[in-house]
């Protein structure tokens, strides 16, 4: 199984200290992240699009980028890109380049984004938000699958006979379906023969296993090959429980303070935070031996090919991050590919 990491780029003020660092440093920060996942052996690394001021990484393929030319193997996505309100074209454009640059490493995780800032932004209506994201993940896939493309549609300019440059490394650039357990994105990913990205982030795990398993069904019926799915969850790792705790609930409670002010999400408190890190809840938090734990057990729920793990909800002290980086890549990582290597 893959293991990797995704980040937002969160530029918010340390909970604990009220400070924030430079974006220009955050940057530089998040570079090293990239270099220390691939030093440790880590398979993927993620970086979400977002256009708030608290998040830095408005264009992930341009982040990428400059980590593929500091990298060699560790495959780079975006964690996700929001199709809906951007350009098919461009986004495959920009990701063909990040594969270029990276000698075939770049992905597309292609989805409708978990914020609506950039509809407006972009000049688009949350009105069309079913039809843009279907219409533009249509034109993602033919653009991946034919040099020259004949489209058209209801929000874009139509395309007859074009071709779209540069062409990727990788024959065909991998694009992954984003989901949070809508039945119908496990439908469309599965006929569609796309790669599932499921985010658990609450609840318990196990509730997700009827979705995955609609999504493998569905693919089965329509291609041939083994479903691919990866499972996405918040979490830390440290050198111990009581450490890991310690170090995370200032940043969850701060990150889960912002949804419940914006969003409507319940308000953060303790007891809310030990459950949701209970062994059969979403939260992926503790030692290196739990956090294995934990993963595996998800496989066992769901067959899933990959694992990514967001450290970083709320800007954390870097050297923190670091070290759960090398703990996922050096002690979590060989626990669970030995247990999970033959299913």
């Amino acid at each position: 199984m893959e293991i990797g990491i995704f980040t937002f780029v969160e530029h918010t003020k340390d909970p604990l200290t009220g400070e924030r660092v430079s974006a220009k440093q955050r940057i530089k920060d998040l570079l090293e992240e990239v270099e220390l996942a691939e030093k440790v052996g880590l398979d993927i690394f993620g970086i979400g699009e977002h256009h708030r001021p608290d998040f830095l990484a408005s264009s992930p393929a341009t982040l990428l980028a400059a980590a593929a030319a500091r990298t060699e193997k560790i495959r780079l996505t975006s964690a996700v890109t929001v199709l809906s309100s951007d350009d098919p074209v461009r986004v495959f454009q920009q990701f063909a380049e990040v594969d270029l640059i990276s000698n075939g490493r770049a992905e597309i995780m292609a989805g409708r984004g978990s914020f609506t800032e950039s509809f407006p932004l972009f000049g688009y209506s949350l009105d069309d938000y079913d039809e843009l994201f279907s219409e533009k993940l249509d034109l993602l896939l033919k653009i991946r699958d034919s040099e020259k493309v004949t489209w058209s549609g209801s929000h874009r300019a139509k395309l007859d006979d074009i071709g779209v440059y540069p062409r990727p490394a990788q024959k065909h650039l991998p694009v992954w379906l984003a989901a949070g357990g809508n039945p119908g994105s496990a439908v469309r990913a599965g006929k569609l023969g796309l790669p599932l990205a499921l985010a658990i982030i609450g609840g318990k795990p196990a509730q997700f296993v009827p979705f995955v398993d609609l999504y493998k069904q569905t693919y089965r019926e329509h291609h041939k090959g083994k479903p691919q799915v990866s499972i996405n969850s918040h979490g830390f790792i440290a050198d111990t429980t009581e450490k890991a705790v310690e170090e995370y609930w200032p940043h969850y409670e701060y990150f889960m303070e912002f949804g419940h002010r914006e969003r409507g999400w319940p308000k953060p408190t303790r007891e809310s935070f030990d459950i949701a890190r209970d062994k059969d809840s979403a939260m992926i938090l503790g030692n290196s031996d739990e956090v294995a734990e934990k993963i595996i057990y998800e496989h066992r729920l769901f067959k899933n090919t990959r694992f990514n793990l967001q450290i970083s909800i709320a800007t954390m002290a870097h050297d923190k991050v670091l070290h759960c980086i090398e703990l996922l890549g050096t002690k979590v990582a060989p626990i669970v590919r030995k247990n999970t290597a033959n299913s």
